[in-house]
């Protein structure tokens, strides 16, 4: 099936993807958008898996003030300085704090959690507050598929008045 142009221009400006990986996707699908973005989505969880070892030596400390009451500060890391300069990196860092300031996760991931606290949720595994679709794991999965360098939350630390 052939894919049109602005198909392509649709799907790679909703997602971030490559071209030439927008209209493979679009190929397979068939020209179905929503396939398409499932078929982008499992090959950047991929990518993820495959950069798994490198290591995040750079990165930003991003802050986030929740009327004047709770705050965040989130410490995303990379591969490069040049990823943590671009906007998707640091959209999702912004991300992570407000999530972090909302729905107060115990630990960044499950493994980190204290043994005998079944409330505790890590914050990879919590619903992302803006597409709860989504989980905070997905949503720096297709980051990583967008910049193509592992992304990981290093720490994070939650600051609340009258605590």
């Amino acid at each position: 099936m052939a894919v049109s142009i602005d198909q392509i221009k649709a799907l790679r400006e909703e997602t971030g993807a490559g071209v030439m990986d927008c209209r493979s996707a679009l190929e397979a699908s068939e020209g179905n958008l929503d396939a398409a973005r499932e078929i982008l989505r499992e090959k950047g969880i991929a990518t993820a898996a495959k950069r798994a070892d490198r290591t995040a030596g750079q990165g930003l400390i991003e802050s986030y003030i929740h009327g004047g009451r709770i705050g965040v500060l989130v410490d995303l890391r990379c591969e490069t300085d040049f990823v943590a300069r671009t906007e998707p990196f640091k959209e999702l860092a912004h991300d992570i704090a407000m999530q972090v300031a909302s729905m107060q996760p115990a630990a960044v991931s499950a493994d980190q959690l204290e043994d005998g606290d079944e409330e505790a949720v890590a914050l990879l595994d919590q619903p992302f507050i803006r597409d709860a679709s989504q989980t905070i794991a997905d949503r720096i999965n297709d980051v990583i598929a967008s910049v193509g360098e592992k992304i990981e939350v290093a720490r994070f630390i939650r600051y609340q008045v009258g605590e």
